[in-house]
């Protein structure tokens, strides 16, 4: 599975550190910025992600940045993307399971490094249910029409 990953400065510790794992659990890791700690605008990065999602370069996204509120409105913003921005791990297992969200947000400042891996691992391992949440899904992305 090709994972697309990105952030801004305030998350670029976090997206460094999910990278070596994500690439431990063997997903092939797309990293789109940033490179640094520099002061950036975080939707030069998760905008980029959220495209390659829709477009099916890669299969899910991660953005990151210090609440995750940022880069889960920008992806939100590209047509195809389900991001969820999550804090634990009932809702990364829920918004797979009922949602079929292709992308996931985390706050490097809200949430910590082990429970973050964590969250990603869960939302990464967990599959979509379909039956009556397919229905859901498609009247979300009615919206969209």
């Amino acid at each position: 599975m090709k994972i697309a990953i990105a952030c801004d400065h305030g998350a670029y510790a976090l997206k460094e550190i999910a990278k070596k794992h994500l690439s431990e659990q063997g997903y092939e890791v797309r990293d789109f910025g940033t490179d640094s700690l520099d002061s950036c605008d975080y939707p030069d990065f998760a905008g980029p992600a959220a495209l390659a999602v829709a477009s099916g370069e890669c299969d899910k996204g991660i953005v990151l940045c210090t609440t995750g509120i940022g880069v889960s409105i920008t992806a939100n913003k590209v047509r195809g993307i389900r991001c969820a921005l999550l804090h634990d791990l009932l809702s990364a297992k829920m918004t797979r399971q009922h949602n079929d969200t292709n992308m996931m947000a985390i706050g490097a400042a809200i949430t910590g490094e082990k429970l973050a891996l964590e969250i990603m691992d869960t939302w990464l391992t967990t599959e979509f249910e379909g039956g009556r949440h397919q229905r859901r899904v498609e009247k979300i992305m009615s919206y969209e029409a």
